[in-house]
């Protein structure tokens, strides 16, 4: 494993690359295309993606820096964390930074009444899981072994327990 630390400009490439891309450059150009989720907004739906936005950048932000602070890697795949990281939110879902995005995602559809966002916020969902399933859990499997299995078998990969991990 490589034990270096990657530099705040691999950190900052690798944001922009996957999480500003995903909830800001796309979400942009599918506004764009104006087609309403809504025929008439109601006033919660605006509410409600305020709400949802607002939870889900300090999130995805929060995680992104424990991989830096901990992990030894960024959020991106070509550059994995070397450490395994069950800090903050990690002791309740395995994948929060995820949920993050997605709440950025579900937020932004509500708040500009977009359907084409909220469907890209489904999407995202769907193709996420699938490559936790797939190609991260697998690989978090090889690169950490045992401890991987025990937090994996005991966190959710989704849905938040509301006890925290505590390794035995």
């Amino acid at each position: 494993m490589n034990e270096k630390e990657p530099s705040i400009f691999v950190h900052l490439r690798d944001m922009v690359a996957l999480p500003f891309v995903v909830t800001a450059v796309i979400p942009f150009f599918m506004y764009r295309s104006g087609v309403p989720l809504f025929q008439e907004q109601p006033l919660a739906a605006k509410i409600a993606g305020a709400v949802l936005f607002c939870c889900g950048v300090p999130l995805q932000l929060y995680t992104t820096w424990l991989f830096k602070q901990y992990g030894q890697g960024t959020l991106a795949p070509w550059q994995p964390t070397q450490k395994l990281v069950i800090r903050g939110p990690y002791k309740y879902c395995r994948n929060p930074m995820i949920t993050g995005v997605v709440l950025i995602l579900a937020g932004e559809g509500l708040f500009l009444n977009a359907r084409p966002i909220a469907v890209w916020a489904v999407m995202f969902s769907i193709v996420n899981t699938a490559f936790f399933i797939f190609k991260e859990e697998p690989d978090m499997l090889e690169r950490f072994g045992e401890p991987y299995a025990r937090y994996k078998q005991k966190v959710p990969r989704w849905i938040p327990n509301f006890r925290p991990y505590k390794d035995a």
